[in-house]
């Protein structure tokens, strides 16, 4: 992900989404639980206006951050992070034991070579955390307005990251009611892309939470979103306790 000539479409759809509380800490849950002590290096590869950071920041888990639109680059060094350009700076390869993307790859035309960049960016034994968009009937006039290139299968992320190195550890659909709530905005919604920020609400607080508990159930089936934990195969012979 580049940062040449780059300026992200949907900022007001990013702040909207900043309001969805149970959503939000679902995803920053998932990464906290990989986080087993405060020197992890961690990278958000895609941090926007720093939600996912800020949330983080608020457990004493602060992410160096990828980001390529001019703006939000400039709104996380305000916030204090360390904003890192992987084109420029070779020292982030094989630096971070713990690397997220949260709806980001399906921005990149070129997810292929973006999922091996991630990869390269984990040290050995380290873990990468992706969600995205799924499913390509779901693709909607949201999904136009932010720049998304694709929504994505569950087998085809898999076989994206395996493609790049990484061993699968964990794959699954998510937010199964959210297909449907997709499904019926896609017909029913408006058609210049935007969120009503009173329903996406009223969605975080009384259904997504059920959503959750069902997608145990619907996870190898469907969903509105896929999430892929994948890990860097250590080196034969390497300890797994070296952090040098």
């Amino acid at each position: 992900m580049t940062k040449a000539e780059f300026a992200y479409t949907g900022c007001d759809n990013l702040e909207v989404m900043a309001g969805a509380v149970n959503y939000n800490r679902f995803l920053v849950d998932i990464v906290g639980r990989r986080v087993m002590s405060p020197d992890v290096r961690v990278l958000d590869f895609g941090a926007g206006a720093g939600t996912y950071a800020d949330l983080l920041s608020e457990r004493h888990i602060v992410p160096d951050c990828v980001e390529p639109d001019h703006d939000l680059r400039k709104a996380l060094r305000s916030k204090g992070y360390r904003v890192v350009d992987l084109d420029t700076e070779p020292s982030g390869t094989g630096q971070y034991e713990v690397v997220y993307s949260f709806n980001v790859l399906e921005h990149i035309k070129d997810d292929r070579a973006a999922a091996r960049r991630l990869a390269s960016c984990l040290r050995s034994g380290g873990t990468l955390v992706v969600y995205v968009p799924a499913f390509e009937m779901l693709y909607t006039s949201m999904d136009a307005k932010v720049g998304h290139h694709r929504r994505y299968r569950r087998r085809r992320l898999d076989a994206m990251l395996r493609e790049a190195g990484l061993r699968v550890v964990e794959s699954r659909y998510c937010d199964p009611i959210g297909f449907f709530a997709t499904l019926a905005y896609k017909f029913l919604g408006r058609s210049d892309g935007t969120i009503n920020c009173r329903a996406l609400k009223l969605y975080d607080r009384a259904v997504f939470p059920v959503s959750k508990v069902l997608q145990i159930v619907t996870g190898k089936l469907f969903g509105k979103n896929v999430l892929v934990v994948a890990v860097k195969p250590r080196l034969a012979g390497e300890a797994t306790s070296d952090r040098s």
